[in-house]
């Protein structure tokens, strides 16, 4: 018999809420942090049942009458609209998504200093004040302030929980939103690639997971040691794929890194985030 919906108080006054594949760790700074933890234990008894009752659409990318009625759904569907080009799904985008839906439901009557939900690395923020932010990428620290306009933050690779159709050790990438630093971070990692590199060894999705979104379409599942020339080839390619999304707003500041090598983009208006 399945597990239902789990909460428990962790070190440092955090919050921990599991329930199947989503695990998340929540923190709220002020007077207000257990009223916000009822509320986020609250809105979280439904969060999965209502993925699954439309998660055959989910898992197929987005047409002219896509529509779902599951607010995380709908927010999925809402980071995954700007990326044109490329095969995408909403699933690019559930982890921030959900981390987004939760911190929602917390601030709905309650206003803290700060507050983060943790859905595997994927982050959303809320920040008033002097409250900052401070998360580990993979060129250093990275510190986001309230006078920042990020609001999420998630990383992804070929090393994460996710597959990967690309060869990224990791990319980092801060936006609005967590549900548009998710699908966004997906898909530059999948972008930083060398197709067909003999170093690079690839399996179908479906042979790993039979429910993956991506079906047959290969991801990479061992990456050996690339020269410093397909290294900067294959960070390129992320590049590429990243400035648009810069450019149009999408994301605020991405860093991409590579057996050794980071590179970071940032939208021009915005300040430049401390990269300790």
């Amino acid at each position: 018999m399945s597990m239902g919906p789990q909460a428990a108080l962790l070190a440092g006054d955090r919050l921990h809420l599991h329930h199947g594949p989503i695990d998340l760790i929540i923190g709220v700074d002020g007077p207000e942090r257990q009223s916000c933890y009822r509320a986020a234990t609250d809105r979280f008894q439904t969060v999965l049942d209502g993925l699954v009752s439309e998660l055959a659409d989910l898992r197929q990318p987005l047409a002219a009458t896509t529509h779902f009625s599951n607010p995380i759904a709908h927010r999925m569907m809402r980071a995954v609209q700007p990326i044109d080009g490329v095969f995408v799904t909403p699933m690019a985008a559930v982890a921030g998504a959900v981390a987004d839906e939760v911190l929602a439901a917390m601030l709905k009557h309650h206003q803290p200093p700060k507050a983060y939900v943790n859905n595997g690395g994927d982050i959303a923020l809320h920040l008033t004040g002097s409250a900052t932010f401070t998360v580990l990428g993979p060129a250093g620290e990275i510190t986001v302030k309230a006078t920042d306009p990020v609001r999420g933050i998630a990383t992804s690779g070929w090393r994460g929980r996710s597959h990967s159709r690309g060869i990224a050790d990791a990319v980092t990438v801060l936006a609005r939103s967590a549900a548009a630093a998710d699908a966004a971070a997906t898909l530059i990692a999948n972008a930083v690639d060398l197709p067909g590199h003999p170093h690079v060894t690839r399996q179908p999705a479906s042979d790993m997971n039979p429910d993956s979104d991506l079906g047959e379409r290969l991801v990479t599942t061992d990456v050996g040691t690339l020269s410093a020339t397909d290294i900067r080839d294959a960070l390129q390619n992320g590049r590429i794929f990243a400035d648009p999304l810069i450019k149009a707003g999408h994301i605020l500041d991405v860093v991409l890194a590579l057996q050794g090598q980071t590179e970071t983009l940032q939208a021009p208006q915005i300040g430049a985030y401390a990269h300790a």
